[in-house]
């Protein structure tokens, strides 16, 4: 399993970034969760096969229609918050 933290940054809010992550998190076997941020970036952790985990992070350099992804910003490690079953659109931080 490959856990990754990450934050996108560009104009990645008001666009369906984080239900788009999600639909493409769950149907490639991803859990974790993805949340807007204060500072207009989007920050989410993927849990998963190393494979999936890259393939989502490629997806997510682009987006969905009408994103503009400027950078990520990604760190591994595992987590002390437990992160439960599925992907999860968590409330804004």
């Amino acid at each position: 399993m490959r856990h990754v933290h990450v934050i996108v940054h560009g104009r990645v809010q008001g666009v369906g970034y984080r239900f788009a992550l999600q639909q493409f998190a769950q149907k490639h076997g991803l859990t974790g969760w993805v949340r807007n941020r204060r500072d207009d970036a989007v920050e989410a952790v993927l849990v998963g096969d190393p494979v999936a985990v890259d393939t989502a992070l490629a997806w997510m350099e682009q987006g969905p229609a009408g994103a503009e992804v400027t950078s990520l910003e990604t760190a591994g490690g595992a987590f002390a918050t437990p992160l439960g079953d599925g992907f999860q659109i968590r409330p804004n931080a």
